[in-house]
C-alpha cells in the first residue's frame, strides 16, 4: 500500500469518525440500558404473577374483545396482541379503523378473570423515553434516517480503521501497547488495539442499527407491494357490515400454519391489513424462527382463508436485525457479553476524540 493510500484512508477514517462521534457516544450511551430493557422492568415492575390454573377456563378471544370494547363506547379493535409468559391479552381500539397513534387506547385484559388489568412495564416512562432518544432523538422519520446515516459513516470509520492498523503497526507487534511512552501516545495504542478487536461487533451493530433506521421505508414496501398483491381480490369492495369471530379467525389461521404461534393480529380497516381483512401475524415458537412473522388474510366476512404469504426477504432482514442489534438472542449472558462491548465502543470513541483534540493543542501550541 502506498503512502498515498494510507494518507487517503487516515484522511476517511478521521473524518467520518469525527463527524458521527457525538451521535455515536449518545447511541451506546442510551443502548447500554436498553439491552437489560426486560431485566430493569423485570426488576421494577411489582404486580402478582397471573397464571392459569390446570383446567381453568380462560376468556375466549371474543369476550376478550367485548370487555375492551365495553370500557370504550364508541371505539372499535385496531389490534390485538399476546403476553408469552402469562395468559393476558392486549387490546388496541380507537375511534375509527384509520385512528392514529395518538387516538389509540391500549387495554390488557387478563384472562383467568376477564377482567382489564394495568399495563406492566413500571418503568416504561424513563425507558420509552431512553428509546425514543436512541431510535430516533423524537424527531420521528428524519431523526431516524440522520441516525442511519451516522451509523453508515461509524461502520466507514471502522472499516477504514482496520485498512490504516497494519501499515501503522509495521514496525511493532499486533497489539502493542507502549504504555511507557507519552500518555498520548499509550491512548493512541489503546484506541487502535480496542477498535481493531471490537471491529466484527461494531460492524454488526452498526449495520442493524442502520437496517432498523429504515424500518417505517421497509413497512411501506412491504404494505405497497406484498400486502397489496395479497388484498387485490378484495379491492374496491365495501367493508362488511358485521365482522366475524376474532377468535375464529386466530383458529384458522393457527390450522392453517401448524408450528406456529400468534404474534398479534390487525383488525380490517387498518394499514397492516385491508377493509375486508383479518390479518393474523404468525410467529415460529424457536430462538431461530420467533423472531420471523408469517402474516395470513382472513376474511372478515366469511371467516375464510384468503392468503398467507412469508416476509419478503427485505422485511425478514428488518425483523431480524431488531433484536440482534441489542443482543436479544442468547438471553443474559449475551446480554452482558454485549454491554461490555457497548462500554469498550464508548471507551474507543472517547479516546478518539481525546487523541483529535490534543494533536489540535499540541499544533497550536507549536
Amino acid at each position: 500500500m502506498t503512502r498515498n493510500t494510507v494518507r487517503a484512508w487516515t484522511l476517511v477514517h478521521k473524518w467520518t469518525s469525527l463527524i458521527c462521534t457525538a451521535f455515536l457516544l449518545m447511541l451506546c450511551l442510551t443502548g447500554l440500558p436498553l439491552v437489560f430493557h426486560d431485566e430493569i422492568d423485570g426488576a421494577l415492575n411489582h404486580e402478582p404473577k397471573i397464571v392459569a390454573a390446570p383446567g381453568q377456563r380462560l376468556s375466549t378471544l371474543d369476550e376478550v374483545l367485548d370487555t375492551a370494547l365495553r370500557a370504550r363506547p364508541g371505539e372499535v379493535g385496531l389490534f390485538m396482541s399476546f403476553d408469552i409468559d402469562r395468559p393476558v391479552v392486549n387490546v388496541t381500539s380507537g375511534p375509527r379503523p384509520d385512528a392514529s397513534e395518538t387516538q389509540m387506547h391500549f387495554a390488557p385484559v387478563d384472562q383467568t378473570t376477564g377482567k382489564i388489568i394495568a399495563p406492566s412495564g413500571a418503568a416504561g416512562g424513563v425507558m420509552d423515553v431512553i428509546l425514543r432518544i436512541h431510535k430516533d432523538m423524537f424527531l420521528g422519520l428524519p431523526g431516524l434516517l440522520f441516525l442511519g446515516f451516522m451509523g453508515l459513516l461509524f461502520t466507514a470509520a471502522i472499516v477504514s480503521g482496520l485498512v490504516v492498523y497494519p501499515p501503522f503497526m509495521r514496525k511493532l507487534d499486533f497489539g502493542t501497547v507502549r504504555a511507557s511512552r507519552s500518555t498520548r501516545l499509550k491512548w493512541l495504542d489503546y484506541h487502535n488495539l480496542l477498535g481493531v478487536v471490537t471491529a466484527a461487533w461494531v460492524i454488526v451493530v452498526g449495520l442493524t442499527g442502520v437496517i432498523n433506521t429504515l424500518s417505517e421505508p421497509i413497512i411501506q414496501v412491504w404494505k405497497a407491494n406484498e400486502l397489496a398483491a395479497m388484498t387485490a381480490p378484495y379491492k374496491g369492495k365495501p367493508a362488511p357490515p358485521h365482522l366475524s369471530s376474532i377468535g375464529e379467525a386466530v383458529a384458522t389461521a393457527q390450522a392453517a400454519a401448524p408450528g406456529m404461534r400468534v404474534r398479534f393480529v390487525a383488525f380490517p380497516g387498518g394499514s397492516f391489513s385491508s377493509n375486508h381483512h383479518y390479518a393474523v401475524f404468525m410467529q415460529g415458537e424457536t430462538p431461530a424462527t420467533e423472531r420471523l412473522l408469517t402474516p395470513a388474510l382472513i376474511d372478515a366476512e366469511t371467516g375464510q382463508l384468503t392468503a398467507m404469504r412469508r416476509m419478503p426477504w427485505y422485511a425478514q432482514a428488518l425483523l431480524l436485525s431488531q433484536p440482534l442489534h441489542f443482543g436479544d438472542y442468547g438471553g443474559l449472558p449475551l446480554k452482558i457479553l454485549w454491554a461490555l462491548l457497548d462500554v469498550v465502543t464508548i471507551v474507543v470513541l472517547v479516546t478518539g476524540l481525546y487523541l483529535w483534540l490534543s494533536k489540535r493543542r499540541g499544533g497550536e501550541a507549536s
